[in-house]
């Protein structure tokens, strides 16, 4: 199974690919989608749709999580991140792959099995559960592969009792 995760938001969009064959995570590709403040609104969501969409048609993925808003007291950080979010669930929609949300307290229990673990404990969690050399960077890209292994995590249980 290919699944891909996605952590949102405007200049920076993390992303990861994992394949789990016989219940091992196996990484695929990670990175960043980036956009520049010198741009539009517009003009960046465009940029996250597009760059989603080649990776969509690279790479294939089977099923999707994405990290829900966290609304924390900026308020502006918080609508342009739905945004951008908004985007991201559109081109995951427009091709029919299911998808996953996920609170932050959720990705970092199904990754630590602490909700309230911090950055460095996810990143340090990701790297061994993918076998890696190196943390991955930037942290959104950590990120994003920290959903993915989240979002892989519940459909595996919710198919356990399907």
């Amino acid at each position: 199974m290919r699944v891909l995760g996605l952590d949102p938001g405007t200049a920076t969009t993390g992303y990861g690919i994992i394949d789990v064959v016989d219940g091992r995570f196996r990484p695929v590709t990670y990175g960043v989608i980036k956009t520049t403040a010198k741009d539009s609104t517009s003009k960046r969501l465009q940029i996250i749709y597009t760059e989603l969409n080649k990776l969509l048609a690279e790479y294939k993925p089977d099923s999707a999580g994405i990290e829900e808003l966290f609304f924390g007291r900026n308020v502006t950080t918080a609508v342009t991140v739905g945004q951008a979010r908004g985007v991201l669930l559109l081109a995951l929609a427009n091709a029919n792959i299911p998808i996953g949300e996920y609170s932050p307290p959720k990705i970092k229990e199904a990754v630590t099995g602490y909700g309230k673990a911090d950055k460095a404990q996810v990143q340090l969690m990701v790297r061994n559960l993918l076998e890696l050399e190196e943390t991955p960077r930037p942290d959104d890209a950590a990120d994003g592969l920290a959903v993915a292994i989240t979002h892989y995590q519940y459909q595996h249980f919710v198919s356990l009792y399907d």
